[in-house]
């Protein structure tokens, strides 16, 4: 797992304008509704519970998080989202999977093949490249003074988590998709806060862009999760620390 957490492109995101922050917690907030609706219970909803995490991580103020809650009851009615999940690739026959959440599939999707196709890319079948990733439960967790390897290793034995990656500033914690809410809910009991929370798609490799095509792969990102469906973007990619 060595290099693949990408902590660089998670501080750059939480480093973001408040416009961009704000379009991200209205994505995080929208997560909620969906996951909450029918069960707004984050004890009884693992679902839920995982979302709320996932936007903890984000810095999405509590009262945020319980307004997108309340709106599974009220503001989304009838309305019914449906996750999907499209692949493609950007410039060099580089691999990107986009997750959304939508009420609009035909909006969507052609919103998704426009933008890439503007920035060099294209929307490829389903299939055509998600088996170059893997599906994981991603932790990311401050390293401390109080947290150090030893206490590390003894909670993600105890949490059953599958591996765990000590870097200079963090600790990286990789679980199974099906067990990621268990070991989430460990740390969360042991007082441990997140600074990523969330089961995401990680590459098997990454590729190096350079030049042009570099900037038109961060280009295309950027446009792709400028879209409102657009729930997380996901590549493999190796960007600059200054990237995403």
């Amino acid at each position: 797992m060595s290099g693949h957490s990408k902590w660089h492109n998670i501080a750059a995101k939480k480093g973001k304008t408040d416009a961009a922050r704000g379009a991200m917690f209205t994505k995080l907030g929208r997560e909620l509704a969906v996951a909450a609706k029918g069960n707004p219970n984050p004890d009884t909803n693992s679902k839920l519970a995982d979302a709320i995490a996932k936007a903890k991580a984000a810095n999405m103020p509590n009262e945020n998080i319980k307004r997108s809650i309340a709106k599974a009851a009220g503001e989304l009615g009838d309305k019914e989202y449906k996750e999907l999940t499209y692949e493609g690739y950007g410039v060099s026959g580089s691999a990107v999977i986009i997750k959304t959440l939508t009420d609009n599939v035909n909006r969507t999707a052609g919103d998704i093949r426009s933008t890439m196709s503007k920035c060099g890319g294209q929307m490829g079948n389903t299939g055509c490249v998600s088996y170059m990733f893997d599906n994981k439960g991603i932790i990311v967790i401050e390293r401390t003074v109080a947290l150090d390897e030893d206490t590390m290793m003894e909670y993600c034995l105890e949490a059953e988590a599958d591996d765990y990656t000590a870097e200079d500033d963090v600790y990286e914690i990789t679980t199974a998709p099906e067990n990621f809410s268990s070991v989430r809910k460990y740390f969360e009991d042991k007082g441990v806060s997140f600074l990523e929370a969330s089961i995401k798609m990680v590459p098997q490799n990454y590729i190096v862009l350079e030049g042009d095509k570099l900037a038109s792969f961060t280009k295309m990102l950027d446009k792709l999760e400028e879209l409102d469906d657009v729930q997380d973007v996901y590549h493999n990619v190796e960007l600059p620390d200054d990237g995403e």
